[in-house]
């Protein structure tokens, strides 16, 4: 199809326009990065940091020889790994349920997930309920209020309803029982599905930080969010945290804003590197699962 001069025109300004909005997205994330790998000598010399004359390791060095940080890291992915799986095992066995049209009250059952899209308890209310299960200072805190979405519930039945009932069919004349289609059957057929939302929900665990502001008091139960929030407000005001102020005091001269750049990458790259390999079942799941309903 030919194109006019102005139409060329056109795709040259829109594309040139959205290469410099991307530019300006990606300047923070470079200047983060660029800054965690600057010498520390050259950082105290020159705080604006374009591309470093010296480059250096110390700061991830320092932050993975700390008790704080690693303590913190090893929470946040007993969240994403432990939390994904138990939010999977009960989203799914969830949506498979209210999408097989036999099950009586279905409707009841969907229409009771559609309110709790619109109406919530609040904050205060949570927080009682959470106290009055004994959960306060526990890791479980922070994965029950968060175990299932409404929303991934409905979107992964649409997913569920349309798998052939023929597969379910065939596997209850070879004996199969409720339980077994849908272990046997149907999560095997679903993995796009599973992975779009599994990453949804690793990222959520992964990024937990108000619910663990509310819950948690143990300094040995605090999150990596909790950690990098409570590492800018010891910099930047008296209001200083002991375990992280003890942290940012590092024995070998390293300025704290290079140390909380290190972490910040450190913090962000497991997603990062996770994303690509789940990427194309995310597409797929989530196209397939929220056309039809």
């Amino acid at each position: 199809m030919k194109t006019g001069y102005g139409y060329r025109v056109f795709q040259v300004i829109n594309y040139f326009f959205l290469a410099l909005c991307g530019l300006v997205t990606l300047v923070p994330f470079l200047y983060v990065i660029l800054v965690s790998f600057t010498d520390a000598t050259e950082y105290m010399t020159s705080p604006i940091v374009i591309i470093p004359k010296h480059w250096s390791l110390a700061s991830y060095e320092y932050i993975f020889s700390t008790s704080t940080f690693m303590r913190s890291m090893g929470v946040s992915a007993f969240l994403a790994i432990v939390g994904t799986a138990c939010s999977l095992i009960v989203t799914s066995a969830l949506a498979y349920a209210i999408s097989r049209k036999r099950l009586k009250g279905r409707k009841f059952f969907q229409v009771s997930i559609l309110i709790t899209m619109l109406f919530s308890a609040g904050m205060i209310p949570n927080f009682l309920l959470i106290d009055s299960l004994g959960l306060m200072n526990s890791i479980w805190s922070l994965i029950i209020p968060s175990l299932t979405s409404a929303w991934y519930v409905l979107l992964m039945k649409n997913f569920f309803s349309e798998i052939p009932d023929e597969l379910e069919e065939a596997a209850r004349i070879d004996g199969c029982t409720d339980i077994g289609v849908f272990i046997k059957v149907i999560l095997p057929v679903s993995t796009s599905a599973l992975a779009a939302f599994g990453l949804f929900y690793a990222v959520g665990y992964w990024n937990t930080y108000f619910n663990a502001i509310l819950y948690i008091n143990n300094d040995a139960l605090r999150p990596m969010q909790v950690v990098l929030q409570l590492m800018l407000i010891t910099s930047s005001t008296q209001m200083a945290d002991p375990s992280v102020a003890a942290m940012l005091e590092s024995e070998a001269n390293i300025p704290p804003q290079v140390i909380k750049m290190a972490a910040v990458v450190v913090s962000s790259l497991p997603i990062v590197m996770v994303y690509p390999f789940l990427q194309k079942y995310f597409i797929k799941g989530m196209m397939v699962g929220s056309v039809k309903g």
